[in-house]
């Protein structure tokens, strides 16, 4: 077992990286819903959130231990942090651009809470 990564590696931790995910994509289809105008909504909505889960999918460290340790495109640890930042903040701005300032707000909260509680992950992704 790898001890630098046992917090951000555990299931509770993994399960809830998981979710903030799913919210984070649902967050960017609910700002581009409300910030593009008719008719590109509809193409965007979708568009927007597929493109940024292939990215996120895509786009890994090679034996990331909290993924299958697989990727298709090998990406230095410092990028991939600076993608999932750019994911999990992006929500956040896509909520509070959107006029939604009190959901931005909590899920600002709950964003930081969880970064700083994975610490081990951060530490893992700029050393690789």
């Amino acid at each position: 077992m790898n001890v630098t990564l046992a917090l951000a590696n555990n299931d509770a931790m993994l399960a809830i990286r998981f979710l903030l995910e799913l919210v984070s994509l649902f967050c960017l289809a609910v700002g581009t819903w409300r910030r593009v105008p008719s008719p590109w909504r509809w193409l965007l909505v979708i568009a927007v959130p597929v493109a940024v889960g292939w990215a996120w999918g895509s786009f890994a460290v090679p034996d990331d231990p909290s993924r299958s340790g697989e990727s298709d495109v090998h990406t230095p640890g410092p990028v991939r942090l600076l993608l999932e930042l750019t994911v999990f903040f992006g929500a956040v701005a896509a909520l509070h651009l959107t006029g939604l300032r009190r959901a931005a707000r909590w899920l600002l909260v709950v964003m930081v809470a969880y970064q700083v509680l994975a610490y081990d992950r951060i530490g893992w992704l700029l050393t690789h």
